[in-house]
């Protein structure tokens, strides 16, 4: 059993990132990202895509085919593959196992929530109304790195997290499940729960002090129960 976290400071805040750790999206955008990929003339398969471009903004992955490809994409090509998501995820985006269950018990814990994200907040609207995830986030508590322009792993969109919830990185746990997001809770200086099943490699850089692995999402609200238990005063 995992035991309690030990972030830095008292915990106040979770910030969950969206695809992979709420709504089960990866695999449908890194699979039409390889369709286009190969339409481009890149040889990729659907599983290489999902290695390669799980967790990563839709500039990145543009950026990183023109690199591919030797020369540049037209500019509106990451504008149209993200309309193209937007269509996708309002008919099949799911939640992730687990999900639904666990955002309701965080509500019951009492425990404030927000979503950072690299993906556009028209996404995330569209994944959230499919999956029944709007009434857990209003819209000012749901920020995206893509409209900051500084994606992960840039630290921005967990540090603009904590300052609109007015307290310190310290106080904050994010719950990630790619190596882009986990690196970007490190270099913002917050504990960082891991959700990645324990049949896959770690991140390079992990274990990091202070965060945990999990390996289902219904693992994650004892852990939260523990950790503010543990950080009651005796």
């Amino acid at each position: 059993m995992t035991t309690a976290l030990d972030p830095a400071g008292q915990l106040k805040l979770v910030i969950f990132d969206c695809d992979g750790v709420l709504v089960d999206s990866e695999g449908p955008s890194c699979r039409a990202t390889a369709e286009f990929a190969r339409s481009k003339g890149v040889s990729i398969s659907d599983d290489e895509a999902h290695k390669r471009f799980a967790g990563m903004a839709l500039p990145q992955v543009v950026k990183q085919l023109e690199q591919e490809l030797g020369h540049s994409l037209p500019d509106e090509t990451a504008f149209k593959l993200r309309e193209n998501l937007v269509q996708m995820m309002k008919k099949s985006a799911e939640p992730v196992s687990g999900a639904l269950k666990m955002l309701a018990d965080m509500r019951a814990l009492g425990m404030p929530v927000r979503v950072g994200s690299n993906s556009s907040t028209r996404e995330m609207d569209a994944k959230f109304d499919r999956t029944e995830m709007s009434q857990y986030f209003s819209e000012n508590r749901v920020h995206s790195a893509n409209d900051m322009g500084c994606p992960k792993p840039a630290p921005d969109v967990y540090l603009y997290a904590a300052k609109a919830e007015g307290i310190l990185p310290e106080n904050c746990i994010v719950i990630e499940d790619s190596d882009t997001g986990a690196e970007a809770a490190w270099k913002a200086g917050m504990a960082c729960v891991l959700l990645r099943p324990e049949d896959m490699p770690a991140p390079p850089f992990w274990p990091v002090e202070g965060s945990v692995r999990i390996a289902h999402l219904d693992e994650l609200v004892p852990l939260l129960r523990r950790t503010l238990e543990s950080q009651k005063p005796v």
